[in-house]
């Protein structure tokens, strides 16, 4: 059986960078557990460029506890990497490529820990779920949840294996990804007066959206309990204009909403249509600012009294929980499964997206120790 580590280099060396195949590191995993004699279930998308993979070991007659992780990984173009990012580089504790920390590192404990439990008599099952797509929002895992939620029997809790340096997170906030989509009436610029300049309105729309910021940072609800306590609106990306003597027809605006629990993301969305109303209804018929929703997921809230959670502080140790500022698939577990989930895993979130990522091997062996009394406590 191979370790955690050997596992992880096999991993790093698939390039599973969101929108591009995953089949190839998936076809690897289900090889390496039904030789073990695990039964997997592939969970492919429609075209079956990507796939999900589901495994349980032990009596599928009660509920168990789901190891949850996605394969996809963040691009590396345009970063300064001093190793290659696709194959795993260990120097002085440390474990260098994309995907170390977040979160193939997990993935390969995951697994790992998956092997192990297939040579014990479990009491309470394990699953073993691994997503693709989550860093484009949480796209893969949906229609694993689909057939999951047909199931007779629900999970009992789910462990999601995001980066928290394996403290007990039960909380992130939740995500509207939009466009909004600005369209004016292209001149020649001599005659610029005559035309509506959709960057013009692009402009209005930003500072509408400054203003919705200031709004909530003042008079907002707030959640202490993470970094920035406050919900959050960020303009990621504008495109407009094609040369500078044509005023442009046309400038897309990408923007987030990422809200906390006491906020509902849609009554800050309502004010952001309101004021892409005002803002068309004072330009000529030719000028009008369009908001599409592109992708959106729930945050986390579990209750730090709830029984996942006190579960988690015997199995970890600690007493103390955190919440953290990214996304993950456990708000969709969470809502579409009504199962109780953390977020727990090794790493920090601080290393991932960036060149010469890497995980600690204490990290991993930390895992690897926890995943190991969990399985301890599932034959017990």
């Amino acid at each position: 059986m191979p370790n955690t580590i050997e596992i992880l280099d096999r991993l790093i060396n698939f390039p599973t960078i969101s929108r591009t195949p995953n089949t190839d590191l998936i076809h690897y995993v289900r090889d390496l557990l039904e030789a073990e004699g695990i039964p997997c279930q592939i969970i492919e998308n429609e075209s079956g460029s990507n796939a999900n993979l589901y495994a349980t070991v032990g009596p599928t007659d009660r509920p168990g506890i789901i190891l949850s992780g996605h394969t996809d990984v963040v691009p590396v173009e345009g970063q300064a990497w001093t190793v290659d990012p696709f194959t795993l580089t260990e120097s002085d504790g440390r474990l260098y490529g994309r995907g170390t920390t977040d979160m193939k590192g997990f993935v390969a404990c995951a697994i790992h820990a998956t092997l192990a439990a297939s040579k014990r008599s479990l009491n309470t099952p394990l699953h073993l779920a691994l997503s693709f797509d989550e860093e484009i929002g949480c796209v893969g895992v949906r229609r694993m949840l689909e057939i999951l939620q047909t199931a007779p029997i629900k999970p009992r809790f789910c462990i999601i294996g995001e980066p928290t340096e394996l403290k007990i997170a039960t909380g992130h906030k939740g995500k509207i990804a939009a466009r909004a989509i600005c369209r004016g009436k292209e001149v020649h610029s001599a005659l610029a007066p005559n035309g509506v300049n959709a960057i013009h309105l692009a402009s209005d729309f930003v500072a509408a959206v400054l203003a919705e910021q200031r709004h909530i940072e003042t008079e907002g609800a707030r959640d202490d309990a993470y970094d920035i306590p406050y919900s959050t609106i960020h303009i990621g990306m504008i495109r407009g204009g094609t040369a500078l003597n044509i005023v442009p027809n046309r400038c897309d605006i990408d923007f987030e909403i990422r809200n906390i629990q006491q906020d509902d993301p849609d009554q800050i969305l309502e004010r952001i249509y309101a004021a892409a109303k005002v803002i068309s209804d004072s330009h000529p018929a030719e000028g009008q600012v369009e908001i599409e929703i592109v992708n959106r997921y729930p945050g986390l809230e579990t209750a730090v009294e709830s029984e996942v959670v006190d579960f988690m502080k015997t199995l970890t140790g600690q007493n103390a929980t955190k919440k953290v500022a990214f996304g993950t698939e456990a708000g969709l577990f969470a809502q579409k499964l009504e199962t109780p989930c953390v977020v727990c895993g090794p790493g920090s979130m601080a290393q991932g997206h960036k060149p010469d990522e890497f995980v600690a091997v204490s990290q991993l062996n930390d895992c690897d120790t926890l995943l190991a009394g969990l399985i301890d406590r599932l034959a017990g």
